[in-house]
């Protein structure tokens, strides 16, 4: 499977021959979507989905069944669910966002384990029961201290993991984060730049 990382926390995987694309938000480049067969959201805020690109794409959209996304048709998801995407296997995990303060936001937000192999958390830290491969970390969000990112990579424990939900932080504090990440999360992590594939 080839993974593709864009800005912020949009994915793109591309398996014989067929395109998912995760949380393409207000900030993604367009790219990311090219020949896409399908979309898979976690949550309802626009650094996760762009409603005006999606609804002219023509492909379906997933996202949680609780998801509140005027103008756009989705097919709703619930925790727990198994489903194929695009030939894709995808299962669904968590339910909630993270809060921010105060309890806040308290919106749907649902991780997508794909293939076995790839856990995409959107913004939350739920721990799947399942080991993963490649993991899909959170380096940064206003309800996100690094060391929960670091204690979230080491409680999953994959082989590898990557870098998501970065848009908001500048190179310094980039840099510093991901030291902090190869060092103490004991897997193989590693920052991948928008457009960067692995």
């Amino acid at each position: 499977m080839r993974i593709t990382k864009y800005t912020h926390a949009c994915v793109r995987l591309e398996h014989d021959g067929r395109v998912l694309v995760i949380d393409p938000g207000t900030w993604s480049e367009p790219a990311a979507l090219a020949g896409a067969d399908a979309v898979l959201v976690t949550h309802e805020h626009t650094d996760h989905i762009d409603v005006l690109r999606l609804a002219g794409l023509d492909v379906p959209v997933y996202a949680p069944s609780g998801a509140h996304i005027p103008r756009l048709e989705t097919v709703g998801v619930s925790a727990g669910a198994e489903l194929t995407v695009a030939d894709f296997h995808v299962r669904a995990v968590g339910g909630r966002h993270a809060p921010v303060y105060g309890g806040l936001p308290d919106c749907a937000n649902l991780g997508y384990i794909i293939d076995d192999a790839v856990y995409h958390p959107g913004d939350s830290l739920h721990v799947p029961d399942e080991p993963v491969e490649t993991l899909m970390v959170p380096v940064q969000g206003s309800w996100l201290k690094t060391a929960e990112a670091i204690d979230f990579v080491k409680a999953v424990a994959p082989r590898r993991a990557f870098a998501i939900h970065d848009a908001q932080i500048n190179e310094r504090g980039l840099s510093s984060v991901n030291g902090w990440l190869a060092e103490e999360a004991e897997v193989g992590y590693r920052y991948l730049r928008p457009g960067e594939s692995v």
